[in-house]
């Protein structure tokens, strides 16, 4: 069985600093916030830098590549827009930052802590969302 799930257009809006981040997902471009004074990235976005508190930011285009930190997998429906089981996971991005976010296009048995995966974004009412597939699996759909 495949985890995938297409839940109902997302009911929030996004913030003066969270808004950037949602409209590079819509070029399919995974960004992170990017403090121009000590160049830490950082997700997600606020008002400062969370390491030297600094106001002058910016943002950083990313790979879009990482590994599985944790996750676990759902199997108690919540709402009907989210069939079970899916797999929610803490995503430790190659260039540093950590984002929470849904594991597709695998069982979610095979799922693990480790596993490598990659970005692929995937349209949702207004928003696009960036979930994450194992990177084998990416990596065949490129040839």
């Amino acid at each position: 069985m495949t985890s995938d799930f297409h839940p109902s257009p997302l009911a929030f809006e996004p913030s003066k600093f969270t808004r950037p981040f949602w409209d590079a997902c819509r070029r399919h471009v995974l960004q992170a916030a990017s403090c121009n004074a000590c160049s830490h990235l950082f997700l997600p976005a606020g008002p400062v830098c969370p390491q030297c508190w600094s106001a002058d930011l910016g943002a950083e285009a990313l790979s879009g590549r990482g590994e599985i930190a944790a996750f676990t997998i759902y199997r108690q429906a919540y709402h009907p827009d989210y069939p079970v089981p899916y797999v929610i996971a803490l995503i430790a991005l190659k260039e540093g930052p950590r984002l929470i976010s849904n594991i597709v296009g695998c069982a979610p048995e095979s799922v693990a802590s480790g596993m490598s995966v990659t970005v692929r974004f995937a349209s949702r009412g207004e928003f696009v969302l960036p979930l994450f597939v194992p990177a084998m699996a990416e990596d065949s759909n490129d040839a």
